[in-house]
């Protein structure tokens, strides 16, 4: 199908990764249908480079915790372009341990009701269009918090909750991979340490000092923090060159789930 005829919902599109996605379709020619609800501020920028890329978009504000926005959201969709063919499930809340500190019930619930709920409610109410494309692909996004948990150099940005929703996410994709084949793939992209995502810019790397923030870096054997040009090169891979892939999880994060247990050179042996 030519790109221009092809349909993306992505979620979080209002900053961040969401928004890097958005755009990197909209100049491959996939038109967008772009979701937020906070970060009301990034509204101006966000639709002017939008404005400035071309491609047919459209912006809508739904606080997708809310079941019933997931279904609004999908049919002002199919209003405006008549299909859908991509899903990128990018919803999230989590709390870093070193601003947050100890659980509340609210952040708590907070947490899972956008990282899990949203992600399935919109599943459910988009999957009939994207059967009826012939060729739908949806994209979880994910943390590598669900391996890693509160540990390490991650004890201070990965909390409890978030870490389990998380792993949630492995199952999600795996159930909706075999409900939703052979017409749809469902895939997972698990997040590292993303400079829009736990990294530089957001307000939790800011209260690591020095020596917390280096300690992470190290941690990761590529020793860097994801860039979100990393996060779209992965995402046009999922959805245009493996079209066998479904099920998969693609874990984009520079090693760290590696990292921390250095290789020792290999003993002379006794032969």
């Amino acid at each position: 199908m030519a790109e221009e005829h092809r349909v993306a919902l992505v979620l979080g599109a209002i900053k961040g990764i969401g928004k890097a996605i958005g755009l990197d379709l909209a100049r491959r020619g996939v038109r967008t249908s772009l979701n937020y609800f906070d970060w009301e501020e990034s509204l101006p920028g966000m639709q002017a480079d939008f404005e400035a890329v071309g491609t047919a978009h459209a912006v809508f504000r739904n606080d997708l915790t809310d079941c019933d926005a997931a279904g609004r959201l999908v049919h002002d969709t199919v209003v405006r372009f008549g299909r859908i063919d991509i899903l990128i499930n990018n919803i999230e809340r989590g709390g870093w341990p070193v601003v947050h500190g100890p659980y509340q019930p609210a952040q708590w619930d907070l947490e899972f009701n956008t990282t899990l709920r949203a992600k399935q409610w919109i599943f459910e109410a988009a999957l009939p269009y994207l059967r009826a494309s012939g060729n739908g692909s949806v994209i979880n996004f994910s943390s590598i918090a669900g391996v890693v948990g509160r540990s390490g150099p991650t004890s201070l940005v990965f909390n409890d909750g978030y870490a389990a929703a998380q792993r949630g996410i492995r199952a999600l994709t795996e159930i909706w991979a075999r409900a939703a084949a052979p017409e749809v793939r469902v895939n997972e992209i698990m997040l590292g340490l993303m400079e829009t995502r736990h990294g530089p810019e957001t307000r939790g790397w800011g209260l690591l000092d020095p020596d917390q923030r280096q300690a992470l870096i190290e941690h990761t054997l590529v020793g860097r923090i994801g860039r979100l040009e990393d996060v779209t090169r992965a995402v046009w891979f999922v959805l245009n060159d493996a079209p066998y892939m479904t099920g998969g999880v693609l874990r984009l994060d520079g090693g760290y789930v590696l990292g921390g247990a250095p290789v020792a050179p290999m003993p002379p042996g006794v032969i």
